[in-house]
């Protein structure tokens, strides 16, 4: 893979995740179970990175600390992006207060200076996304039209891209 094909692949994801704000965000715990919680994505261009605030005593943090392999997905009106990779605690007071927001300040309301409040950064190793430009109408027509043609039906564009 050239490098210009893993920067379009970037690109792509970050295009369908742009104006997603929950994920849901996968751990293992030490049994070997998943464990899934929706979180909120913080609003940084993607890069290949996702951030996210998380308290220092949470049961996720003391997840991605043990086993740092995680899933991130998204579903929007016309595309699902499933990203896996590793998890890192970052306890950085200026990147805090860069991607402080007060959708996060209402969960943790004493502030980026809190000791329990840390980032989880999910550098992202791989990303699978379906694509249905025109959104769930689009979909529904499409599917629609497979019935009556008996064609199978495509359900737009699906993906598995390195990051």
């Amino acid at each position: 893979m050239t490098d210009e094909t893993r920067a379009d692949d970037t690109r792509k994801v970050a295009e369908l995740l742009k104006d997603e704000r929950i994920a849901v965000f996968t751990t293992i715990t030490a049994d070997g179970t998943l464990m899934s919680r929706p979180m909120s994505m913080q609003q940084v261009e993607f890069d290949g990175d996702l951030w996210f605030f998380a308290s220092r005593s949470s049961r996720k943090v003391a997840q991605v600390t043990a086993n740092p392999q995680v899933n991130v997905a998204t579903s929007g009106s016309d595309s699902w992006v499933s990203l896996t990779g590793h998890a890192v605690v970052f306890d950085d007071l200026a990147k805090k207060q860069q991607l402080w927001n007060p959708v996060v300040e209402a969960w943790f309301p004493n502030g980026p200076e809190d000791p329990d409040v840390v980032l989880i950064r999910v550098d992202a190793a791989s990303a699978e996304y379906w694509d249905s430009p025109g959104g769930r109408l689009a979909s529904a027509f499409s599917f629609a039209k497979a019935k009556v043609t008996g064609q199978p039906y495509s359900g737009g564009e699906n993906e598995t891209v390195r990051l």
